[in-house]
């Protein structure tokens, strides 16, 4: 990933209407991504200190795993991204 302005994207995913998870499933969540965290760094792929803040933001708001894939396409302007969703691919904000 290029440079990322994590506080940008924060705004969009603010303006996102979503069903937030609960205190109990982000914390779920949280340790899900400590431990695929933890597989990329075994494997030599840790994350960039860009990508671990955008994935720290992805969790502090509270974006459900799905959306936040679905996030993640649409940043990457990956053909699979949901064309409807509103996040500007990294470039275009």
């Amino acid at each position: 990933m290029t440079t990322l302005d994590v506080e940008s994207i924060r705004r969009q995913v603010r303006a996102l209407k979503f069903r937030r998870g609960s205190l109990v499933e982000v914390a779920l969540w949280r340790e899900d991504d400590a431990d695929a965290r933890a597989n990329l760094a075994i494997e030599g792929m840790a994350l960039t200190p860009d990508e671990e803040a955008l994935f720290d933001m992805l969790r502090d708001e509270a974006v459900p795993p799905p959306l936040a894939t679905a996030i993640v396409l649409k940043l990457l302007d990956h053909p699979d991204a949901d064309p409807a969703l509103a996040i500007s691919p990294i470039g275009r904000a």
